[in-house]
């Protein structure tokens, strides 16, 4: 059994909702978003953003739609060749997210309490089941309903969840279910444990992330725990990992989340290395390096696991799991299969050999 097979086994089950040409939730994979950060008015930026995240690996793209000049740039994406879902995210007005339903969006981003009474909420979800345009949920701390801040006295798990399930109530009393929920905060285990909540009360399918979680390096570790304690509970079907840096660079953390969690379809290649002691006696970080900046040229239509280790202890004994490897010695690598030990390597020429003896 694969290990995104051996996942789906114990996955939470939830509804599936399609998302234009993408589908989030049920059997789907987990889908990887980011958010644009041009003025969406701007459409030529806004193009050439959507693209350079397209390239990367993005699958779903949000982006702000706060006045009518940005819902033009909507219309005119929608005829371009941008190729994955665009979710339009709307604030306060309700007049723009029915403007956006008619330019096409794939899907919308609200949060029923900040767009005010309950005709305005109907509406909305009267165009949206009209053109089939899914609602994507959003709560966090600063959108927290102040009735339910003032129940709970200060922003919590559960008084996120609640404001998530209130908010999920009220599109299901207009007769709307075509739903995605999203419960973020800045604090990582608030986030979690609001998620939790969440993934007991209903089945809709759940957008991970840490919001306002900071620069890329700690948010991006902000965003590995909170993201992976959920995708190790089988809980999550969307996520992006919100990051003070270029948006491309979301989509390349949230990739190395999954492929950590042997969730990325795309990462077939798993690559292992041991953080080295004193028994090394090659250059392992430059090894290390070297490979990385070269997978792509490993060519398998299977998953695969390659190690690099630091000595005989480490290499065929310890990694005798990994379908390729090599281990130091003095001066020199082992190449080993399956932990069976295979010949010696120079150092110069380790990972060219690494890499033919993989390629077959």
């Amino acid at each position: 059994m694969s290990n995104i097979s051996l996942y789906n086994s114990y996955r939470r089950k939830s509804k599936k909702v399609r998302v234009g040409n993408a589908f989030i939730g049920g059997d789907a994979h987990i889908a990887v978003q980011s958010m644009t950060n041009t003025r969406t008015s701007d459409f030529e930026a806004t193009y050439k953003q959507i693209k350079a995240l397209e390239e990367v690996g993005c699958e779903i793209v949000r982006l702000a739609v706060p006045d009518v000049e940005s819902v033009k740039s909507i219309y005119k994406l929608k005829l371009s060749d941008v190729k994955i879902p665009i979710v339009a995210d709307i604030h306060f007005d309700y007049r723009i997210a029915l403007e956006c339903a008619e330019a096409g969006v794939d899907k919308i981003r609200i949060n029923p309490g900040n767009i005010g009474e309950n005709s305005k909420i109907k509406a909305v979800a009267d165009k949206c089941r009209e053109r089939n345009i899914p609602i994507r949920i959003g709560v966090n701390s600063g959108s927290l309903d102040k009735r339910i801040l003032a129940r709970y006295k200060s922003v919590t798990a559960e008084a996120l969840a609640e404001s998530a399930m209130e908010n999920i109530s009220l599109l299901e009393k207009f007769d709307f279910t075509d739903i995605i929920v999203a419960v973020k905060s800045s604090d990582v285990r608030k986030m979690i444990e609001a998620n939790r909540i969440v993934a007991e009360k209903c089945d809709y399918p759940i957008h991970l992330g840490v919001t306002e979680a900071g620069g890329d390096k700690r948010g991006s570790i902000k965003g590995a725990i909170g993201i992976g304690a959920m995708l190790a509970d089988g809980i999550g079907d969307t996520l992006r990992v919100s990051l003070t840096a270029d948006p491309t660079t979301e989509i390349l953390r949230a990739r190395e989340i999954l492929s950590a969690l042997s969730l990325d379809e795309r990462d077939l290649v798993n690559i292992v290395s041991c953080p080295t002691c004193g028994r090394t006696r090659v250059d392992m970080m430059k090894t290390v390096d070297e490979l990385e900046r070269r997978v792509n040229e490993i060519k398998t239509d299977r998953p695969i696991t390659v190690a690099v280790m630091g000595c005989a202890v480490n290499g065929p004994g310890e990694a005798r799991e990994a379908d390729f490897g090599i281990a130091g010695g003095d001066g020199e690598f082992l190449l080993f299969k399956k932990g069976e030990k295979v010949r010696k390597l120079s150092v110069e020429t380790a990972i060219d050999e690494l890499i033919r003896e993989i390629n077959g």
